[in-house]
């Protein structure tokens, strides 16, 4: 089982943190002032695995810069404003991460940010391909089931396409699924790792319960239940905040843990394994998140997904049409920008 070579969320962001591991990676976060550009440039800024963090906004970065330059930690913090500083923003990055786009209100679907989303990230993708093309790109930008295919398709036109550096970050989901799974058995979530496949939004998100470590059993009714909470955890938080936002805090806290990976492998580190929305061959579906093992180029491998219950045989083979949809609707995006 891959799933027992994968690290528990905390360790994975502890690492982050860790004084012992040192390194100058220029790290670029896009979309640096929004509900989740800005706790994730605090976790970001609090990590000795980054030197230096640029980050880009539309509005207000010079303020949310100066602010986390006051953080007694090493990374150098700079802000830049507009797309006329874009370009600035991302030379010599090794990383850029873009939570940019707007958040889902009550009543939305991740498919309802499309044309707003696909825009930001079609134009902000550009940008990289053009000024950072050897960077690991980490798009949270939803819907991602069509921001990746869009991101792929940009890279492609401008002759610099990577398919083992570009990621659709599905951490939230795998940080959900670890969250309710110790929840109903009383574990300690920091040591529960569930895998979790297909694609990030609905039921296009399958939770592989049967890899579960430790390895963990619901009754039938209950494990349709939770699998159903976690394909919907992203919607009962838009509700709770009632029209004021969407997943920020622990999506800026996935997107942390992501990048830490990212860094970790990137610095020689082994053996270090997430899912996310990748360009795959593992399936029908030209784009499909499984466990990838990373390298200091990006997918090292991708591990595939595993032997799977009928339960989750039945929820992928349900996930290959909406998910065919979503990338289409991507790649035909981007095919038709100018």
């Amino acid at each position: 089982m891959f799933s027992r070579l994968t690290r528990p969320a905390s360790t994975a962001l502890r690492r982050g943190f860790a004084t012992s591991s040192q390194n100058n990676a220029k790290v670029a976060v896009l979309g640096a002032s929004g509900g989740i550009g800005q706790p994730l440039s605090l976790l970001l800024k609090n990590s000795p695995l980054i030197s230096r963090l640029n980050l880009y906004d539309i509005a207000h970065t010079p303020g949310v810069a100066a602010d986390l330059s006051h953080i007694e930690t090493r990374a150098e913090v700079k802000g830049f404003l507009g797309p006329e500083q874009l370009p600035e923003s991302l030379k010599g990055c090794e990383v850029v991460v873009i939570p940019a786009g707007v958040p889902r209100k009550p009543g939305m679907t991740r498919d309802d940010l499309f044309n707003t989303n696909a825009t930001i990230v079609a134009n902000l993708a550009a940008a990289c391909a053009q000024h950072c093309p050897e960077a690991m790109i980490c798009v949270i930008a939803n819907p991602v089931n069509s921001t990746i295919p869009i991101t792929s398709e940009v890279f492609k036109k401008h002759g610099v396409y990577n398919p083992n550096k570009i990621f659709g970050v599905t951490t939230l989901d795998i940080v959900r699924a670890n969250t309710f799974v110790a929840e109903l058995k009383g574990l300690d979530p920091a040591r529960v790792n569930v895998p979790v496949i297909g694609g990030h939004a609905g039921k296009t998100i399958i939770p592989l319960i049967s890899q579960c470590t430790p390895k963990v059993d619901f009754p039938q009714d209950q494990l349709t239940a939770l699998t159903g909470r976690i394909q919907e955890a992203g919607t009962e938080v838009v509700k709770a905040k009632a029209g004021a936002g969407s997943a920020t805090l622990s999506m800026a806290y996935a997107g942390a843990r992501f990048v830490f990976s990212v860094l970790d492998a990137m610095n020689g580190k082994e053996g270090v394994i997430e899912c996310s929305f990748v360009r795959s061959e593992e399936t029908e579906c030209p784009y499909f998140s499984t466990p990838l093992l990373f390298g200091k180029n990006g997918i090292e491998k991708n591990l595939g997904i595993g032997k799977i219950s009928p339960f989750e045989e039945k929820m992928v083979a349900e996930a290959v049409s909406e998910l065919k949809a979503s990338i289409k609707k991507g790649e035909e995006f981007a095919k038709s920008m100018k």
